[in-house]
């Protein structure tokens, strides 16, 4: 919602013929597009209209619901960044307990994509607004169960990747060959004959950025909650939002 829109596509009927034998064939529909220019007139009737919604909705997006101490942004780490780990502990907190209600099972890490944040949270009070700033996509939480091997192709993943993809739950350690030194679950090593519940997003799950080690999943659970939604869930319970970077995936010096 706080995104400019730079163009908008108007399909427009250009023609309707009917023939006598059938006269509710439809012949054919065009489409153009049209640019939203600065020679585009604003209407003084519409703009009267949609007044008392856009005040509305500005209020509930602009109401403050947390603060932050500091600006939260996705390029403060290599490995790890506060705006990922954020978005990433967010995603476990809040989806956890409806999968575990749901199934009986408790989810083991989350993962999402870097290139998902969208923008940084500003030092100061953090609204709902910041949360479509953040994850303006229609993004929601699935849960794929991976088999440990299948976490291993991840976590290769992520070492090769060359991006700091927010993780939560998991921690990588390389070592000074930038190979992996050990990978931890919930504090555990990973067992290579074991399996993992992973919360992360339809797109992700769908081969999004390359992660195709989804497609292993042996099992998938939606969760019918949208990433933008768990964020402000969050801010709503919180006072303050400092998230910080932290040894959930570093590199041995």
């Amino acid at each position: 919602m706080g995104l400019k829109i730079e163009h908008f596509v108007i399909f427009l009927t250009i023609g309707g013929f009917f023939s006598c034998r059938d006269a509710t064939s439809l012949a054919r529909i065009e489409g153009r597009q049209i640019g939203i220019e600065a020679s585009i007139k604003t209407s003084d009737a519409i703009e009267k209209f949609v007044a008392p919604y856009r005040i509305r909705i500005d209020a509930v997006l602009d109401s403050t619901l947390a603060f932050a101490p500091i600006t939260i942004s996705k390029t403060d780490g290599t490995y790890n960044t506060t705006a990922g780990n954020l978005l990433a502990d967010i995603m476990l907190s809040e989806a956890g307990p409806i999968f575990e209600s749901r199934t009986g099972e408790k989810i083991d890490f989350a993962l999402l994509n870097h290139g998902g944040i969208r923008s940084i949270i500003p030092k100061g009070k953090v609204t709902a607004r910041s949360a479509y700033e953040v994850m303006p996509f229609e993004n929601s939480i699935v849960v794929a169960k991976l088999s440990g091997k299948s976490v291993q192709h991840l976590v290769s993943y992520l070492r090769d990747s060359g991006r700091a993809h927010p993780i939560s739950g998991l921690q990588v350690v390389l070592n000074k060959e930038n190979e992996i030194q050990s990978i931890r679950i919930r504090g555990k090593p990973l067992d290579k004959n074991g399996a993992y519940n992973i919360a992360t997003s339809d797109y992700l799950l769908n081969g999004g950025d390359d992660m195709v080690f989804f497609k292993d999943a042996v099992k998938v659970t939606p969760i019918d909650y949208k990433i933008r939604n768990a964020m402000i869930d969050y801010f709503n319970k919180v006072d303050t939002v400092a998230p910080v970077v932290d040894h959930r995936f570093y590199r041995m010096e």
